[in-house]
């Protein structure tokens, strides 16, 4: 009985705070995400599949970090990073993150575009309109509400799997390629490498969390909930990945249809080889997860900036208790927005360069994340051991090395 009832209060309190980790895990899968996968499956097929079991580890550590930073100390990392690395370091950081988001919002705000442009929905109506729904979102929701929805949005991404299954993929093929890596020493595949870690771990992402963390409240005598609910998140997100990438190996790469000029693209070219349903389903996700993401970022952006410069910051808040955090949302929502609407856009580039973005920044987010983490007056007895600062080390050395392999092909035209 005695068991019985600890179990109880152990659902409970998940149930409780179930939502800040799942919904940036899943996120992640947006626009740009979304490309970058099905890009992946499109040229390399199965051979790729296998990044996603390191990647998913990688994630995890990195949710978990931010999580925990969020759940001890109370606040949020841009607030932290303030407060023991000074102004001007964060002036700067948040200046990096907002020109980086802002090229992340184009991209959703692209992805919504094209994905209504399958069923014939010009982009100067469907942009506009998603436009006026985040922000009308969050502005006159709170955060429980603007949550919900979020955990709603959430259970649309299941459209991939149905999308993956309808292709009818060689499971047998795809499950050697999961448990058998096999690298290809050429540019292309390297470069692609770079790209689906690059689209799979986004430093805003731990902004986002942390900022969520606090303002939902999970304190430390709920963080072994809350930790399971991020490991949860990121398993679920990267198996929404994983059929992604096996609904166009399974249809694209076998037809010898190797590019793809963005994720809507992809969408249509199943249609032939996988049915009217799976490249509906495929389509109806990307336009699900463009959404998705226009409302977050803008909102995590917000977040990050107001708490590092020291501005009130939140969702519970009215317009006239925030104003800048408001200000800031809405600004981001107009000016992402209205890039799109310009004719002869690249949505390509703008895909392309947020991605590259994110790559250049995450490892300087990290390393400010392992010196917090690691600060025994700011975390007592939840720093982090030895053996999770070698992992966490490592992943951001690899990160590093990445980012820079990134710099050079980019700059050898080579991507």
């Amino acid at each position: 009985m005695n068991l019985f009832k600890r179990w109880k209060t152990h659902v409970v309190i998940f149930l409780a705070v179930v939502g800040p980790g799942f919904i940036t895990a899943n996120v992640d899968n947006d626009a740009g995400g979304i490309y970058t996968y099905s890009l992946a499956g499109a040229r390399y097929g199965y051979s790729l599949l296998w990044t996603l079991v390191p990647i998913t580890l990688v994630l995890i550590v990195v949710q978990e970090m931010s999580a925990r930073l969020g759940a001890v100390t109370g606040k949020g990392l841009a607030d932290l990073i303030r407060e023991e690395f000074g102004f001007r370091t964060t002036f700067f950081v948040m200046l990096a993150l907002t020109l980086a988001n802002l090229a992340n919002i184009m991209a959703e705000f692209a992805g919504v575009a094209s994905s209504l442009e399958i069923f014939g929905v010009s982009k100067y109506i469907s942009v506009p309109v998603v436009a006026v729904f985040v922000w009308l979102l969050v502005v006159r929701g709170t955060y429980k509400s603007v949550e919900k929805v979020f955990l709603i949005a959430c259970s649309f991404y299941v459209c991939y799997i149905f999308s993956g299954v309808m292709a009818k993929p060689d499971w047998l093929v795809a499950a050697q390629s999961v448990f058998r890596p096999r690298v290809h020493l050429e540019i292309g595949y390297l470069t692609m490498l770079v790209g689906v870690i690059g689209a799979t771990v986004a430093p805003w992402m731990q902004f986002y969390l942390q900022s969520a963390i606090v303002e939902k409240g999970v304190e430390q005598k709920q963080y072994a909930e809350s930790r399971i609910e991020v490991i949860v998140g990121c398993i679920v997100m990267m198996v929404v990945t994983f059929f992604i990438v096996v609904s166009c190996a399974a249809t694209l790469h076998l037809a010898g249809r190797h590019d793809i000029t963005d994720a809507a693209d992809a969408a249509v070219a199943l249609r032939p080889l996988a049915g009217e349903y799976a490249s509906i389903l495929f389509a109806l996700g990307l336009f699900n997860a463009s959404v998705f993401a226009a409302s977050i970022l803008p909102l995590a952006t917000a977040y990050t900036v107001c708490e590092g410069l020291g501005f009130e910051a939140g969702i519970n808040k009215k317009f006239r208790e925030a104003p800048v955090f408001y200000w800031l949302y809405t600004s981001l929502i107009v000016a992402g927005a209205g890039l799109i609407l310009i004719p002869r856009m690249p949505l390509i580039l703008v895909l392309y360069l947020s991605q590259v973005a994110n790559g250049f920044l995450l490892p300087f987010v990290l390393i400010f994340m392992l010196l917090l983490v690691n600060r025994v007056d700011l975390m007592g007895r939840f720093t982090n051991s030895r053996g999770y600062n070698w992992v966490a080390g490592s992943t951001v050395a690899i990160l590093v090395l990445l980012t820079l392999c990134l710099l050079a092909m980019s700059l050898a035209g080579t991507y």
